[in-house]
Order: C-alpha cells, then structure tokens, then sequence
C-alpha cells in the first residue's frame, strides 16, 4: 500500500494527498505547522479511495511488552535494511544546544545525531 507518513501537518496535508496512489494511506501524526483544517472526507473516494489516519502513539503500545516488541520488530528492520535513513547531519553532544536552535528554527530536514 503506498504511504505518505506527514509529520508537519497544515502546510503539508494537501500536498500529501496529492501524492498518493489511489488507495493509499496518508498517516498524519504531527502539526508543526499548526492543526489540519477540516475537509471534505468524500474528497478521499474522488481521489481514488484515500485512507487518512492519525495514531496517537499512547494508544498503539499500551503494555511495556508490546513497546519493546514494536522496538524489535523496528531495529531489526533498519539491520535488514528493510527501512533506510539518511543521516543528513551530526551534531557532537558540546553542539546540542545549537543542534537544538537548528531544529526550533526549521533550519534541518532529515534524521539529525547528537554523538557523544
């Protein structure tokens, strides 16, 4: 199933529509750049049975078990090489204030390291 994960929410929501295959899944689970308007949910059949979900992470790993399972199952993914991500940039841990002011200011995209 194609899938656009959207993290920013307002500024992005249209876009990410936009860029799905028909019965694709949009998963919104962030507002950065403030909450998504309301829509016409029929809007989603005419463009070719779109699914939108938005997860609230506390509901999805209630137990401990379940968490450290869902870990698991994720790290073994990226060992695999099922899942990649670009490290767009590291910061060392005497910089992780201004790595902080970086992301606050929107001045980073991608995955970001604080090294120790």
């Amino acid at each position: 199933m194609p899938v656009v994960y959207d993290a920013v929410g307002k500024d992005t929501f249209e876009g990410s529509l936009q860029c799905l295959a028909p019965r694709g899944l949009l998963a919104s689970y962030g507002t950065a750049s403030g909450p998504i308007p309301p829509f016409d949910l029929f809007r989603l059949n005419t463009m070719g049975s779109l699914f939108v979900t938005s997860g609230a992470f506390v509901v999805h790993a209630t137990e401990r078990t379940e968490l450290l399972g869902r870990a698991r199952a994720l790290f073994s993914a990226i060992d695999t090489g099922l899942i990649r991500s670009e490290v767009a940039r590291r910061y060392p841990l005497a910089e992780a204030a201004g790595a902080q002011e970086d992301l606050a200011a929107r001045r980073t995209t991608g995955t970001n390291i604080l090294v120790p």
